[in-house]
């Protein structure tokens, strides 16, 4: 019966006994040479299949989703920095491969191929490898959704293969009741409106002058760089075909755009609701002899947006029913 061990013994014997130094020196010197040869060749190979996404092309399954990653923002980030496959699942997947000729990728069926912590990891945390990355940590709309909702990354960034900035109205595939109605409004995408400037995500005043007011203040929300105005600025047709509106800064009303236009109903601003705030202005002055005796509407005085009536509006519209009086003593005695 073979004995390896004392097959190893008598070889053992034969070295040290039958070879000479300088041949031992010879032997040594060339084994490590192999030694080194191998260590470099596994660096190689482990660096290749680590880092080198042509390694994941060898088994022909990622052809799609190369093409597409290949033109996206993440084309100069390999793909194991965001696939991070254990030893025991990159073996699985080389098994699978080369001993049951497996070609394609199985369906994931709502499984998380990238968490959202290895995201964080760039856009979060600076990384000076991906420096260029965008950081999100100042982002509302990022601490709403991934923090507070829990919400990976992947579900927006990503929820079709490679294809990382959102489509301009994914959002209403989860708020679905959210679309947007009123003239010109329809198919707008949802970060036209709402915006990280807010605590709420909902429109400031200034987002809605985006389109409705001067290139002076276009020019201040851009140079603010949140990330509504840096993936979906509005087109310039739309912004040419929106009704210019002046609000002054002094306008007794400052309460933000959405208060009276209702963006996700479809209809106009209601203005008999102007009461259910301004319970008592009927009792002040000439207001409930207009509303009251003459069935004005608020508005036919108190132009929108501008609210006061100035004597200069008052010599126009107030004259066509009578003759000329002070809109400041308008609130005074009758």
């Amino acid at each position: 019966m073979f004995n390896p061990f004392s097959g190893m013994k008598r070889i053992a014997g034969w070295f040290s006994q039958g070879v000479s130094i300088k041949a031992k020196i010879i032997i040594a010197i060339i084994g490590l040479f192999v030694i080194a040869g191998l260590g470099v060749a596994a660096y190689k190979i482990n660096h290749y299949a680590e880092h080198d996404p042509n390694a994941c092309m060898m088994c022909h399954v990622h052809d799609d989703a190369n093409k597409k990653w290949a033109e996206t923002e993440h084309k100069t980030v390999t793909c194991h920095v965001c696939h991070q496959a254990s030893r025991k699942q990159q073996i699985t997947q080389m098994y699978r491969f080369a001993f049951l000729g497996q070609k394609t990728v199985e369906p994931r069926h709502g499984e998380i191929i990238v968490a959202w912590k290895i995201c964080y990891q760039c856009h979060w945390e600076k990384n000076e490898e991906y420096s260029k990355a965008k950081l999100v940590n100042r982002s509302r709309l990022h601490a709403k959704h991934v923090f507070i909702e829990q919400i990976e990354c992947s579900k927006c960034h990503g929820y079709k293969t490679h294809e990382f900035t959102a489509e301009a109205r994914f959002c209403v595939k989860c708020h679905k009741d959210r679309e947007v109605h009123g003239i010109g409004m329809e198919e707008l995408a949802c970060l036209n409106c709402h915006t990280d400037r807010t605590a709420d995500l909902m429109p400031g005043r200034n987002k809605c002058m985006f389109c409705h007011g001067t290139e002076k203040v276009r020019t201040q929300l851009i140079a603010d760089g949140t990330l509504d105005v840096i993936h979906n600025q509005p087109d310039e047709k739309t912004i040419k075909k929106a009704i210019k509106i002046n609000v002054p800064e002094d306008a007794p009303m400052q309460f933000d755009c959405y208060e009276c236009h209702k963006p996700h109903e479809a209809s106009r601003p209601d203005w008999s609701k102007c009461l259910s705030c301004h319970k008592n202005i009927i009792n002040v002055g000439q207001h409930g002899m207009h509303i009251e005796g003459v069935g004005m509407k608020c508005k036919q005085c108190h132009k929108p947006h501008v609210w006061r009536v100035t004597p200069q509006q008052a010599k126009k519209d107030c004259v066509t029913c009578h003759s000329y009086k002070d809109p400041m003593n308008f609130i005074g005695p009758s």
